[in-house]
């Protein structure tokens, strides 16, 4: 299960009633939680607090949140989840091919973003999770274990890869090139049908011959469906 108590999460915007919302919300969670009310402020932080996950503002003066996540994604790993009145499709494109993980808008619904706070961190820090059990499947990350319906899969490293980024963002659609980034690597020149060949293994050894559990979206990727 998830220790959010060891998650630590910074706060990134420049109104200081959202910034309080989120502290007292989140801490009330379990989370540990800074916050920065710039962009500026949110680099000297976030190299100090290391944060796990960043909820980051777009609109703020000095460094924007684009800036920001650019800066950010060069520093170390961690999650940047982009919370903003901007839902224009260009903002979420460009904030995504800067490195974000995830895009919401305000307004917005805490558990929501709990959720997909906890979303990042089961995908980027399974460390921090011990055993991970979502729906049928457990995810034992020390032993690089997959068990679904209590049968443990005998999976390649890359089917390992490939099958937890799919649980830990199950029904969330990841595209062709979200799955090579995150399994193969940005650095990956082959061909993205790649991508088809080991999700075919994978349903062989799922036996989801009906594709109900790992579903194609013709044009848009795969999402996994828990059951």
């Amino acid at each position: 299960m998830l220790q959010p108590g060891q998650v630590r999460v910074l706060v990134v915007d420049d109104e200081p009633n959202i910034v309080s919302f989120l502290e007292l919300g989140l801490q009330n969670g379990g989370f540990k939680v800074r916050s920065a009310q710039d962009g500026f402020d949110a680099v000297v932080q976030a190299k100090e607090f290391l944060p796990h996950v960043v909820v980051l503002d777009i609109m703020m003066p000095g460094l924007d949140g684009f800036e920001v996540c650019n800066l950010l994604k060069k520093m170390d790993k961690m999650g940047i989840i982009m919370l903003t009145a901007k839902e224009e499709i260009d903002d979420r494109v460009k904030a995504l091919n800067l490195g974000a993980d995830d895009y919401m808008i305000k307004p917005f619904s805490l558990k929501e973003l709990i959720a997909r706070i906890h979303a990042r961190v089961r995908n980027l820090f399974p460390e921090l999770l011990g055993q991970v059990v979502q729906g049928p499947f457990r995810i034992d990350d020390a032993r690089r274990e997959i068990h679904y319906k209590d049968d443990l899969l005998e999976l390649s490293r890359t089917e390992y890869e490939l099958l937890k980024f799919l649980v830990m963002n199950h029904d969330f659609v990841m595209s062709k090139n979200s799955i090579l980034d995150a399994v193969w690597g940005n650095n990956f020149t082959g061909d993205e049908n790649v991508v088809e060949v080991y999700i075919r293994s994978l349903r062989e050894k799922l036996e989801d011959h009906s594709r109900q559990l790992i579903r194609t979206l013709r044009g848009s990727g795969y999402r996994l469906i828990l059951k």
